[in-house]
């Protein structure tokens, strides 16, 4: 399989635990974030998945790009330097960009954008020297105002088509994309380039919580055609990891064995056939 353990979906575990889950549940890959990276040390948990014989997938995250004014912009940079530099070490040549919503007291849709394409100049090439790719991850349109400037696969690609292939991608994930009517032309333009970095999973349940940002399910609980989106990412010619992202209170309540057990029968039944 190709599957590979975000983070986030089992996020009451330690780094250590998911790591031991991941080897228990033969899941050959993990996808890193940075908070639980930091609670043991970066190089202590590059050791820890090297030693446990895993792939990263990605390192969550970097980005949040549009904060205006010097300092914000002096942050910002500094942020994303040190993201790529744990990526590095890590052993990812993947770090997933949220770019950041509008900053505080803003409207200007357009402004907000142009900045996360200055940031990305700066970044780049840094990206390139660390051998490390800037995913551009598009989040549904209801996370413009707070989290994310771009919502759809063209706009991300549009940015990332600035910038070398091997320096800037794009994140494919099913709960932020499955609505766009765009969507399969957009997927095939991402293969034509290089572009699709990361391809990552899960489903959208309703009703939507409170916190809509906690909506997503397990793959085959809602309403995306998951072997129809996988089948146009692999005809765009990605080969790499799947990636298994939910946000979930109920699932995080869950034992986290439960859920890869969940993540790897819905993986098979839903995504990946073995």
């Amino acid at each position: 399989m190709r599957l590979s353990l975000n983070q986030i979906t089992t996020k009451g575990w330690s780094l250590p635990e998911a790591v031991q889950g991941c080897v228990d549940a033969d899941i050959p890959a993990i996808g890193l974030w940075r908070d639980k990276v930091a609670e043991v040390g970066v190089a202590e948990a590059a050791k820890r998945v090297r030693d446990a014989g895993l792939a990263v997938s990605s390192l969550c995250r970097g980005g949040f790009l549009t904060a205006s004014g010097p300092d914000g912009r002096q942050c910002a940079l500094a942020e994303n330097f040190s993201a790529l530099e744990e990526a590095a070490e890590l052993g990812t040549d993947t770090l997933v960009m949220v770019v950041g919503g509008l900053p505080e007291g803003s409207r200007d849709l357009v402004a907000a954008r142009e900045r996360v394409a200055d940031l990305l100049g700066e970044l780049a090439p840094h990206a390139g020297d660390f051998g490390v790719r800037l995913a551009i991850e598009p989040l549904h349109p209801m996370f413009c105002a707070d989290r994310a400037v771009v919502s759809t696969l063209g706009q991300a690609l549009d940015l990332a088509e600035r910038f070398p292939a091997e320096q800037v991608g794009v994140v494919v994930d099913s709960y932020h994309v499955w609505w766009d009517p765009d969507l399969a032309a957009q997927i095939a333009r991402a293969g034509a380039g290089g572009r699709i970095a990361s391809y990552q999973v899960c489903d959208w349940t309703l009703p939507l919580p409170a916190d809509a940002l906690l909506g997503r399910g397990h793959v085959g609980d809602g309403h995306i055609d998951f072997r129809a989106m996988t089948d146009q990412v692999t005809a765009a010619g990605y080969t790499g990891w799947i990636e298994v992202e939910i946000f979930n209170e109920t699932i995080w309540n869950s034992p986290g064995e439960q859920t890869l057990r969940t993540m790897i029968e819905r993986h098979r039944a839903h995504v990946e056939a073995p």
